[in-house]
């Protein structure tokens, strides 16, 4: 072959080589996240383990709750197992993109500061911080926390909800932070603290085990919505369970799994 013929044809295996290069960059570069699941085959799921209804140890230590059925059925659908990974509330998003976990799935609050960090699926129940008192305490309104000491966990939304209202918080005599809501709500039981916000779903099925002890007050700190939280950028991922829910919902799996916790289908519409 001529010499320069040859010197084309290294030319352009070269620049199809830089090409080919070029176009598996852009795959690897592209969302793998779904894949990601379905090839190691598990499903990571992070949480508090001491937040009921939505995920909590059982009687016999076994984790259990709302969001943990739903998260089962979700993983079962999607052939994969389903591993659940206790976690401090307060590290979540660390422990999310360190891979530790592949999901937040345990009353996540969607709210905007978190979108920046994660990325969500939609909501798929309604939630507001409550406070809860003891039932003679008298404490019904947000001015009457004025000298009050008050409880919330530590990197919860009850602490944004808290801090995003100033005024209130001021009149405070102490704020109280605590790694779970439990151990607050055991403080405002034997009067270490005045009051605690919390979550709805946790408060009300907490204090509904300890009829008399507890009252809400009519005030409360936020409305709100739960979603499942997942690596910024992962669409792929939170599309595919977005599906499945919506397919829980059709099917009616969603509802039936709502009732046995709740006695009622408590979600939202999707």
């Amino acid at each position: 072959m001529h010499m320069k013929k040859i010197i084309a044809l290294l030319l352009a295996l070269a620049v199809s080589g830089l090409l080919f290069a070029a176009g598996a960059q852009e795959t690897s570069d592209a969302d793998n996240s779904l894949n990601y699941i379905l090839d190691k085959g598990e499903l990571v799921l992070g949480l508090d383990d001491s937040f009921p209804p939505m995920g909590f140890r059982d009687e016999n230590g076994n984790i259990a709750g709302f969001d943990i059925d739903l998260a089962k059925e979700v993983a079962a659908r999607m052939d994969v197992s389903l591993r659940f990974q206790p976690i401090d509330w307060d590290a979540k998003i660390l422990d999310l993109n360190s891979r530790d976990i592949d999901v937040i799935w345990n009353g996540l609050t969607i709210t905007d500061e978190r979108k920046e960090m994660i990325t969500f699926s939609k909501p798929y129940i309604a939630n507001r911080q409550i406070v809860i008192v003891q039932a003679d305490s008298g404490i019904d309104l947000k001015a009457d926390l004025d000298g009050a000491k008050v409880g919330i966990q530590l990197g919860s939304s009850a602490e944004d909800a808290v801090n995003s209202d100033p005024a209130a918080l001021q009149s405070f005599d102490e704020l109280f932070k605590y790694q779970d809501n439990v151990q607050a709500l055991m403080d405002l039981e034997i009067g270490r603290v005045d009051a605690v916000v919390v979550d709805e779903i946790l408060g009300r099925y907490y204090i509904s085990k300890k009829p008399g002890v507890f009252a809400v007050a009519t005030d409360f700190f936020a409305a709100e919505e739960y979603g499942i939280g997942f690596r910024l950028g992962e669409l792929a991922f939170a599309a595919e369970v977005d599906r499945i829910l919506d397919e829980m919902a059709v099917d009616g799996t969603a509802a039936a799994i709502s009732e046995k916790w709740f006695d009622e289908d408590v979600l939202l519409d999707r």
